[in-house]
């Protein structure tokens, strides 16, 4: 899938990807410190994080759509879906977090916050890893499976 928004000649919605995998990942990282006795401060700075990433996904997942509209054949369109859904989860799990997190003046996440925080950033990091696959030309077994199997 050639990617339509280009600078220097570089895809954007890669570059654009890697934001908010950093930020939600150091999001994780201050949560753990906050959890093993750090102070308060961190858990700010985890919540502050993820505000970040959230708006930095905002703007991937919105790069991926427009990539994605330009797409014509079915199976490629159908990955694409698949990615940009993959992406959007990964956002609205965040968001909940995120607004858990509000009625904390600390702005701190509990055990099972972290849990879900965890969750979140695996899917995003299955999703970066199946994106790398398609963008490489494999498409994973399972999607192809998905895909064969639809009828379209």
């Amino acid at each position: 899938m050639e990617s339509r928004l280009k600078i220097a000649g570089q895809a954007v919605q890669p570059i654009l990807v890697m934001f908010p995998l950093g930020l939600f990942v150091m999001a994780v990282i201050f949560d753990v410190a906050n959890l093993l006795g750090a102070p308060a401060i961190v858990g700010s700075l985890a919540y502050w994080n993820i505000v970040a990433g959230l708006v930095a996904g905002i703007a991937a997942t919105l790069a991926g759509a427009v990539d994605l509209a330009f797409v014509h054949r079915p199976e490629a369109k159908r990955m694409g879906v698949l990615r940009v859904l993959l992406n959007m989860g990964v956002l609205f799990l965040f968001a909940v977090i995120l607004m858990v997190r509000v009625g904390d003046p600390d702005r701190e996440a509990g055990v099972g916050l972290f849990l879900l925080e965890v969750l979140a950033l695996s899917i995003a990091g299955f999703g970066a890893w199946f994106s790398s696959a398609l963008a490489n030309g494999r498409t994973p077994a399972f999607a192809r499976a998905a895909v064969g199997n639809r009828g379209y």
